[in-house]
């Protein structure tokens, strides 16, 4: 064997033994027999989606579960079970989306990022929204972010791509404040603006014709507030579904105000709304700057405001990626090739920019 062919041996050597090492197993036993069906999930569907996600091995035998992979993998694993079965400790369900949403943030843990932060015994520690009726859990480091920036700030915008949770966690949050009785009421709004069709007239009083618009915010205040509470509230006014321009010359005090879909407003719009702030309110803001659906030559209000009120006292912006999509898989995968395009887009009209530019100043040097 030549001197080559034994340091080429030798390396190889040494990278299986270095992979070797890095190889472990580790045991966990959960004490309370009753919730090891939920943490397992049916047939170890939950053991399954962590084998799948990290390339680990998880082998159930009674209450224990034996983790065998990388110590990194093995560790994350480890946090993301024990964040599981605490919740189950707590009283709350757990279904597929947690399992992933466990895993994506004990990943973040590992990586060394600021949030979510660690409980005694190093439990990951989720930032969470509770109502009566549910417990809405961050699934993702940037749900975490965006639920306790919605804590410290009177305004928060939160940007992103669809299905990363940003209208459902603000209307979940709103509907605790009101549950606490922090706020007096609750004021949900949408700029109505189609998104490429015509609906054309609508027909009936003005709920009626503005409903479709607000759907989405009303589904997710019926799935955090019974609905019989969330009827009074209307009724009565305590929770108010109204159109962007209904706004105009207010003062929202005691309230916590949503708006949805923001990359629809015009300036004019986003500054009429921002200004109605009154004391002892919350303004929470959210939309997708990608998907402004105003007419040609409008500026959307949502990227003019998140460029002027860069760095301002009270103000907090949490931005969403695809990375954290929580909805379908395939969501995430339709999100990023759309960006993907979007951006290869960009890139093409600058060239095509730099070349006319390049033209033009060869023309003017020959003359």
């Amino acid at each position: 064997m030549t001197r080559d062919n034994q340091s080429s041996a030798r390396r190889v050597t040494d990278q299986a033994a270095a992979s070797a090492s890095d190889l472990t197993h580790i045991v966990l036993a959960f004490e309370d027999n009753r919730l090891i069906g939920d943490l397992f999930g049916q047939f170890d569907q939950n053991l399954a989606i962590i084998e799948q996600k990290l390339g680990v091995d998880a082998i159930a035998r009674g209450n224990q579960v034996t983790l065998k992979g990388s110590k990194t993998i093995c560790a994350q694993a480890r946090k993301a079970l024990e964040s599981l079965y605490q919740r189950l400790q707590q009283g709350h369900e757990i279904n597929p989306g947690d399992v992933d949403g466990a895993l994506r943030m004990a990943a973040a843990d590992d990586a060394q990022l600021p949030l979510p932060t660690l409980e005694p015994k190093s439990r990951l520690a989720f930032a969470q929204v509770s109502t009566r009726r549910k417990t809405v859990v961050a699934r993702t480091p940037t749900q975490d972010a965006y639920i306790r920036a919605m804590d410290r700030a009177d305004l928060v915008f939160g940007t992103g791509p669809a299905g990363t949770g940003k209208t459902f966690l603000a209307v979940a949050y709103a509907a605790a404040l009101i549950e606490r009785g922090d706020a007096s009421r609750l004021i949900l709004s949408r700029p109505a603006v189609e998104a490429g069709e015509r609906l054309g007239f609508l027909p009936g009083d003005m709920k009626e014709k503005v409903d479709p618009y607000l759907r989405p915010l009303y589904d997710a205040l019926y799935e955090m507030m019974p609905p019989e509470k969330v009827d009074r509230g209307l009724q009565s006014g305590m929770i108010e579904v109204a159109p962007l321009a209904f706004m105009r010359g207010r003062t929202l005090s005691n309230a916590v105000v949503l708006l949805d879909e923001a990359q629809n407003t015009t300036s004019m719009q986003m500054k009429m709304f921002l200004t109605r702030l009154g004391e002892g309110s919350k303004m929470i803001v959210t939309g997708d700057p990608s998907q402004v659906d105003l007419p040609p030559g409008q500026t959307s209000g949502l990227r003019e405001s998140l460029s002027l009120l860069d760095g301002v006292e009270g103000v907090s912006h949490v931005q969403f990626t695809e990375a954290d999509v929580v909805r379908h898989e395939l969501v995430a995968r339709i999100v990023t090739a759309y960006d993907n395009a979007s951006r290869d887009a960009a890139q093409a009209k600058e060239r095509r920019n730099e070349a006319r530019g390049s033209a033009r100043s060869g023309v003017d040097n020959e003359q």
